[in-house]
């Protein structure tokens, strides 16, 4: 039997549109009590959000939670900023690379683990070109032409 709490997967599906993945990280988020709330709910979204590093702590601004609605005065500001949660090891290689190839820490889905903490989901990009997001977009057109064609087919055999 499968684990309702493991449902939640908030993705961020512009993030693969704009940029080619490089290197992918689960991080922890720093969070309040309204705020996993909220997400537990699945009232979250990741549009426009992005990471950057402020005095070695890697931050992930323009996420929005949504307030929760029982939440009284204890309610959290919907687009403040979150700090992030990784090895130091793996801080400084993300931050070297950033700082010196000009690559971006984009978030691109916000899922919960096992034991139902909430992780933010981050990759290394490199920002994609007008003609590779055109590149993309006929993949995808090709791979749904297929899938149709697939499902006709098996439909009438």
């Amino acid at each position: 039997m499968s684990d309702p709490k493991n449902k939640l997967n908030i993705r961020n599906k512009r993030a693969s549109f704009d940029y080619e993945f490089i290197e992918e990280y689960d991080a922890g988020m720093v969070l309040t009590g309204t705020e996993i709330k909220s997400i537990r709910a699945g009232k979250a979204s990741m549009n426009d959000s992005y990471c950057y590093f402020h005095r070695g702590e890697l931050w992930c601004k323009g996420l929005y939670i949504a307030e929760y609605k029982l939440g009284t005065y204890y309610n959290h500001n919907e687009r403040r900023e979150r700090k992030l949660l990784l090895h130091r090891k793996e801080l400084i290689k993300l931050e070297r690379s950033v700082r010196e190839s000009g690559l971006t820490i984009v978030p691109t889905r916000i899922f919960l683990n096992d034991k139902g903490f909430a992780k933010v989901h981050i990759a290394l990009a490199k920002g994609k070109k007008d003609y590779d997001k055109r590149e993309t977009l006929k993949k995808n057109d090709s791979r749904k032409e297929l899938d149709r064609a697939m499902k006709a087919h098996n439909k009438y055999s």
